[in-house]
């Protein structure tokens, strides 16, 4: 519980542009921050039309437009070098960021290279960024990063291999556009990883040892509508209010998260990613219920109301039962969006566990944990998720 006498501060500084069709004004809020955006995308954006649809919003608003559709999965070092040659070689003056999380943190990190120069490891860990970056607008299209609002990237060296985290911020974006309809074309893996990731978000924060009444707030209200409309945006990709409240518990979730960080999932997930490549959202619907299971003594308080968030009844049930409902409630929810019961199942080996505990263990996020973690309990929770 956040003590009466305890002082948080709570930042939201992202101009956020949230409905259906807002997508038209982009060009309108870029021109107001510059006049020579780069695009930062990836090919599955582009091959969806979306890009295409945000081209055409910006033409008329801006002097000129140059892309960078290259970004991948769990995006690497290489990635944000080439984004910054393109940026450079556009003459550019911001940066609009169009996809997923992946595309948002590339932009991010272009932004501090190109205002700052040096190379990526140069910034990695919390504080490092200097000063404000040349402007970054964020278009989501997906519903579960949140990056759009959060002082976080999460970039991959591919030679450790290591997911680093850069926070600072100078790396919140000026403004986000979040346009429920550019999420319809989703497809049901994506919807159903990054709808588990938003809703890890939500939990963590809820229950981490930083969190704050604000932040507890938006996502405990991120909670409830992942439970309500997850399942919905799963089943019937095209159904537009399923789709805006999904895109709405992300942004709120990101807001809670962006200064309580997370806990041991989000720690877990980025060595999965960096060593085996797993998406992330993926990675963290695996392993949620378990760790919420191996957290379940540290959250008696916060657990049931968890659980009455995603709808369960609690009403009667003694505490300890109370908690265990939210455990089979996320359980539940990940079996229904077809997500996988075992790391195994995402080609993750057993040998790796030893290595996978000591980079989770790097995570800041693990500081916040409810439950105190030590190495052995980290190699504990990987093997109960294998």
């Amino acid at each position: 519980m956040h003590a009466l006498t305890d002082t948080f501060t709570f930042q939201a500084p992202t101009s956020i542009t949230f409905g259906v069709g807002s997508a038209s004004r982009l060009g309108q809020i870029v021109a107001s921050l510059g006049r020579s955006p780069l695009v930062v995308t990836d090919p599955g954006v582009a091959a969806a039309g979306i890009l295409q649809k945000v081209l055409d919003s910006l033409a008329p608003a801006v002097a000129s437009v140059e892309t960078f559709s290259q970004v991948e999965p769990n995006p690497s070092i290489e990635t944000v070098d080439r984004a910054v040659a393109a940026y450079r070689r556009g003459r550019c003056d911001c940066l609009v960021a169009c996809g997923g999380g992946s595309a948002m943190d590339v932009a991010k990190m272009a932004a501090v290279l190109a205002t700052y120069g040096g190379g990526v490891m140069d910034y990695e860990g919390m504080g490092k960024v200097p000063g404000p970056t040349v402007p970054v607008v964020c278009v989501p299209t997906t519903a579960g990063t949140g990056s759009e609002v959060t002082q976080f990237a999460v970039i991959t060296d591919r030679a450790r291999p290591f997911k680093m985290t850069i926070g600072s911020p100078h790396l919140v974006p000026a403004a986000a556009v979040c346009d429920p309809s550019l999420t319809l074309s989703l497809p049901q893996a994506l919807t159903a990883a990054t709808g588990m990731d938003a809703l890890t978000h939500g939990i963590e924060c809820y229950v981490n040892t930083a969190t704050n009444p604000l932040a507890k707030t938006l996502a405990l209200e991120a909670i409830r509508l992942v439970g309500r409309y997850l399942r919905t945006a799963y089943a019937t990709g095209q159904h537009l209010e399923a789709r805006y409240h999904m895109l709405l518990a992300s942004t709120m979730a990101a807001m809670a998260f962006t200064r309580t960080r997370l806990g041991n999932v989000h720690a877990m997930s980025h060595p999965l990613g960096a060593r085996f490549d797993v998406p992330h959202g993926v990675a963290n619907a695996v392993l949620l219920p378990y760790v919420m299971e191996w957290n379940l003594i540290a959250g008696m308080e916060t657990y049931p109301r968890i659980a009455e968030a995603l709808g369960e009844p609690t009403a009667g049930l003694p505490l300890r039962r109370a908690a265990e409902v939210a455990v089979q409630a996320v359980r539940r929810l990940a079996a229904d969006v077809g997500i996988p019961e075992r790391l195994r199942d995402l080609g993750v080996t057993r040998d790796a566990i030893p290595a996978l505990a000591e980079d989770a263990m790097k995570s800041g996020n693990v500081l916040v944990n409810p439950r105190l973690t030590r190495t052995e309990d980290m190699v504990h929770l990987f093997e109960r998720a294998f």
